[in-house]
């Protein structure tokens, strides 16, 4: 008897990735998710192919951890072999290349940003027993280990161990952002309003990111990139990534229904549209996106 295989689309793929925890208390494989990414740019990527080159990385690492390491021993070797050795470092010269989001090129060309390099770096250092995670730090994204006596803060661009005064430095820029937005909140807001961000510890800018908000802030990098480039297929094809991920992230619904618009795909565009206003009908823009919608309506008909 002949069995009907279908081999799932990429995008099928991913879902069934990112939707591997929602039964247990297990989280999705973040490296693999990551990688399945880059199955729109390229087709006949094979994942799994990926996958066995970091495990061949960790192997080689392994074998220069005496059995007798430490924590810090074990980082202090993981950073010498991945930034030194390797050479993985940050793509200054082309930083908004969709490239160096994509693993397979980052594992290629030892170049990517932050949160990519991040991403290779955690599966080395898990596989090292490290007690390392993902720190979605404002406008960079950051990597931390845990230690029997505190913790370590990396910048996975540079390799950089930081202080609490880098951070800080860092996060300035953001409080002061934070802040201008603060002051034009209605009176009746949540937050008291004797708070300012100076008040908030840095402690919880450091908290360890899911995978799929690791994930999701990859996804937003590569929209970004698309929406600037005005590539409105490709940026489809990342937000129907992200509502994979978050079935209610209505402005993405709204997001890819603009950009289904620019490419004169009206029945499409109308759709999301209206998805978008149903759920968010006090939305600030609400009554431009009606308009848009009601001017697509017009041209299907």
């Amino acid at each position: 008897m002949q069995l009907d295989y279908q081999v799932p689309t990429p995008l099928e793929y991913f879902k069934l990735l990112v939707n591997s925890d929602e039964q247990s208390d297990n989280q999705f494989p973040l490296l693999e998710a990551a990688t399945a990414l880059a199955q729109d740019e390229y087709p006949d990527l094979d994942v799994q192919a990926v996958l066995d080159d970091v495990d061949k990385l960790l192997a080689r690492v392994k074998r220069r951890i005496p059995a007798d390491s430490s924590a810090l021993q074990r980082l202090r070797i993981l950073s010498q072999f991945f930034f030194r050795d390797l050479g993985f470092g940050g793509n200054v010269n082309h930083f908004y290349d969709a490239e160096n989001s994509f693993i397979n090129s980052v594992l290629r060309t030892r170049r990517g940003i932050p949160i990519s390099l991040a991403v290779l770096w955690l599966e080395l250092a898990q596989g090292l027993k490290l007690d390392a995670y993902g720190v979605a730090f404002p406008g960079h994204f950051m990597l931390k280990v845990s230690l029997p006596n505190g913790q370590v803060v990396i910048d996975p661009f540079t390799g950089q161990s930081l202080s609490r005064e880098d951070l800080s430095e860092r996060l300035q820029p953001f409080q002061k952002e934070q802040n201008a937005a603060q002051k034009m909140q209605e009176l009746d807001d949540q937050l008291d309003s004797s708070t300012t961000d100076q008040d908030i510890p840095l402690g919880l800018y450091l908290q360890a990111a899911k995978p799929r908000d690791i994930i999701v802030r990859m996804l937003h990098n590569l929209k970004e990139i698309y929406r600037s480039q005005e590539d409105w297929q490709r940026m489809i094809q990342v937000q129907d990534r992200l509502i994979a991920l978050y079935s209610d992230a209505w402005e993405e619904y709204r997001d890819r229904g603009l950009a289904f618009a620019e490419l004169g795909k009206a029945t499409a565009a109308v759709h999301d549209l209206d998805v978008y206003l149903s759920q968010v009908a006090d939305a600030v823009d609400a009554n431009a996106i009606a308009l848009r919608a009601a001017e697509l309506r017009r041209a299907i008909i």
